[in-house]
C-alpha cells in the first residue's frame, strides 16, 4: 500500500522518532514538529489516576468523569490518553493488548479513507495557494517534509511477516468495508473550498503552530477533508477547523485526531446544523428566562431574543473566552457530562423512581419526571453564569450589534474557576427551586394524607 506500514512499535512516525506522553502535549513548548500520523505507543501508556485504570489496562468510566469534574480536567501529561477514552476511540473495557490491535486497524481504515478520496479528487490532495501567505507556504513545505520523511521511513523498515500480513489483512477488510462509498463531487469540492478558507484562519499563535508546527495546518486539513467525505451527512461547516485543532494539539496524531473528533461528532454534529443551534439558542434563553426574568426580559426587547451573541460560545465550547489552558479543561468538564441533568447518576434516581411507581397501587403517589428540564445541559448554565456576572453591561445594550461588541470583548478575559463556582451555584438552585415547586404540588395532592413535606422532599434527592 502506497501509506506507510512499519513495524508496531514505530508505527507510522512520520517524523521518524517516538514520542512521550508528555511531548505530545501543548504545554511542552520545546516540540514545534508536525504531528504523527499515528502514535501506537499511546495505546499502552498507562493512566496514574487513582482508582480509574485496573492493572490490565481496563477504564472505570464513571470515575475517569468523576475525576475530570472534581480536579477540574486531567494533567497534560496523562490528557492524550484520557481523552482517547473520554471521547470514545477507545473503549473503556479494552484492555492494553486490546487497544494495541484496535489501533492498528484505525490506523489501516483510516489511511484507506484518505486515500479514497485523494484518488477521487487529485486535484485537491495539496492546498491551492495563490503565494501571499509566505507563512501557510511554509506550512506545506513542512508538511510535505513529513510525507517524503515518512515514505523513506516505509522503505527501510525491516518488516516481520507476520506483520505484513495481518497488515495486508487488514487493508482488504478496510477496502471491503469502504468499496461501496461514494462521493459527491460537487458536494465534496464545496467542502474542500470552505475547509480551504477555514483552515488558514485557525489560531496560528497557539504554540501548537510555531515553526515547523505550523505544518499542523495541513495534517488538519487533511483530517477535515477525510471526515467530510465519509460523513456526507454532516460535511464540514465553519468552526470545526477549531473544533478539530483542539483535538490534534492534544493528541498529536493524524489518525487519533480523526477518530476522537468522529466520535465527538457522533453526538454533537447536530450544534453544526441550523436546527440543532437554534434549539440550542432558545434553550438558553428558557433558561436564562428561570435564572433571571428581568435581563432575560431585557434581551428579548427590541429583537434581541436570537441569543445569536451566544453562538460562538455555545457552538465551540468558550474556546476563546477563556485562556488557552483553561479552555482544554473547560472542554474536559463538559465532556465528562457530571454536571448534567441527563448524567449516569440522575438516570439511576429516576429509574428506581419509575420502578417505586410500577409497583405501586396509588396512581395520586406518582410523581411527574418531567419536573426539570432534561435538555438544561451544563453548558447552558456556563453561559449563564458568564451572563449573569455581566448583568449590568448587558442591561446597558440596545441592540444585537452592541451585544456582540460586548461579548466579543469578554475573549480570554473570563475566570474560569469563578465561572464553573457560579455555573454549579445556578445549576443547584435550578434543581432545588424545581425539587420544591414539585414536591409543593404533591403535597397539595396528597393533602388528605398529611404527607410530610421535607421528608418527601429529602427523597427525591436520595438514591432509592
Amino acid at each position: 500500500m502506497e501509506e506507510v506500514i512499519t513495524d508496531t512499535g514505530k508505527l507510522l512516525q512520520a517524523a521518524g522518532e517516538e514520542r512521550s506522553p508528555v511531548s505530545q502535549q501543548p504545554d511542552d513548548r520545546c516540540r514545534r514538529r508536525v504531528a504523527a500520523v499515528s502514535c501506537p505507543a499511546l495505546s499502552a501508556e498507562r493512566l496514574t489516576l487513582p482508582g480509574v485504570m485496573d492493572t490490565e489496562g481496563r477504564v472505570d468510566e464513571s470515575r475517569l468523569r468523576m475525576h475530570i469534574l472534581k480536579n477540574g480536567g486531567v494533567s497534560p501529561p496523562e490528557r492524550g490518553l484520557a481523552w482517547c477514552f473520554l471521547f470514545g476511540m477507545y473503549p473503556c473495557s479494552s484492555t492494553a493488548l486490546e487497544r494495541s490491535l484496535l489501533h492498528e486497524q484505525l490506523v489501516v481504515r483510516y489511511l484507506v479513507m484518505r486515500r479514497k478520496w485523494r484518488r477521487f479528487l487529485p486535484s485537491a490532495v495539496q492546498i491551492q495557494l495563490n503565494g501571499t501567505d509566505a507563512e501557510l507556504v511554509a506550512a506545506l513545505g513542512y508538511f510535505e517534509q513529513r510525507e517524503a520523511q515518512a515514505r523513506a521511513q516505509q522503505q527501510t523498515q525491516d518488516q516481520s511477516e507476520e506483520l505484513k500480513d495481518r497488515w495486508t489483512f487488514l487493508e482488504l477488510q478496510a477496502q471491503i468495508l469502504f468499496e461501496r462509498v461514494t462521493f459527491d463531487q460537487e458536494e465534496l469540492q464545496e467542502a474542500i473550498r470552505i475547509i480551504d478558507k477555514d483552515v488558514p484562519r485557525t489560531n496560528r499563535d497557539l504554540n501548537y503552530y510555531q515553526n515547523e508546527g505550523l505544518g499542523n495546518l495541513l495534517v488538519l486539513r487533511d483530517i477535515l477533508i477525510t471526515y467530510a467525505a465519509f460523513h456526507p451527512e454532516v460535511s464540514y461547516a465553519q468552526g470545526m477547523n477549531d473544533l478539530c485543532s483542539r483535538f490534534l494539539e492534544v493528541l498529536d496524531s493524524e489518525v487519533d485526531t480523526f477518530w476522537s473528533f468522529s466520535c465527538y461528532m457522533e453526538k454533537f454534529s447536530r450544534d453544526f446544523r441550523a436546527d440543532g443551534l437554534h434549539r440550542k439558542l432558545e434553550l438558553e434563553a428558557a433558561l436564562l428566562k428561570e435564572l433571571d426574568p428581568p435581563l432575560f426580559s431585557h434581551l428579548v426587547k427590541d429583537g434581541m431574543e436570537s441569543f445569536t451573541f451566544c453562538h460562538r460560545w455555545l457552538l465551540l465550547g468558550f474556546q476563546r473566552e477563556f485562556e488557552h489552558s483553561d479552555a482544554l479543561r473547560l472542554f474536559e468538564i463538559l465532556s465528562c457530562d457530571h454536571l448534567e441533568l441527563i448524567s449516569q447518576q440522575l438516570d439511576r434516581a429516576r429509574y428506581q423512581e419509575r420502578l417505586s411507581q410500577k409497583y405501586c397501587t396509588d396512581d395520586s403517589s406518582k410523581s411527574d419526571l418531567q419536573a426539570f428540564n432534561m435538555d438544561f445541559t451544563f453548558e447552558l448554565f456556563i453561559c449563564a453564569a458568564i451572563l449573569l456576572d455581566n448583568r449590568e453591561s448587558l442591561l446597558r445594550c440596545q441592540d444585537d450589534v452592541q451585544l456582540i461588541q460586548f461579548t466579543s470583548s469578554l475573549q480570554g478575559t473570563l475566570d474560569l474557576n469563578s465561572t464553573l463556582q457560579k455555573a454549579e451555584s445556578h445549576f443547584f438552585n435550578y434543581c432545588k427551586r424545581c425539587a420544591w415547586d414539585h414536591m409543593q404540588e404533591r403535597c397539595r395532592a396528597n393533602s388528605s394524607k398529611h404527607e410530610d413535606f421535607f421528608y418527601q422532599l429529602r427523597s427525591l434527592f436520595v438514591l432509592k
